[in-house]
């Protein structure tokens, strides 16, 4: 039965699926911690730590959107 076949997604459509989302925002989570734990080991004052974890947040969050934007 040919015509009971279901169209396989190319995976580029604006179906995001919960994968791809926890990959994005594990993927972020990952950067903004790595921030933190560079200020951890070079013995940062608790603002610094929470500074760079931010920066790393927004660098992750930047770098997945740049990501998605020419994977397209």
């Amino acid at each position: 039965m040919a015509g009971s076949r279901r169209p396989r997604s190319s995976g580029r459509g604006d179906d995001d699926d919960g994968g791809q989302t926890q990959l994005k925002v594990g993927f972020v989570l990952l950067v903004g911690l790595s921030g933190g734990l560079i200020a951890l080991q070079g013995d940062a004052s608790p603002t610094v730590m929470g500074l760079a974890t931010l920066g790393g947040v927004v660098a992750g969050g930047l770098l997945v959107w740049y990501l998605s934007w020419i994977t397209g």
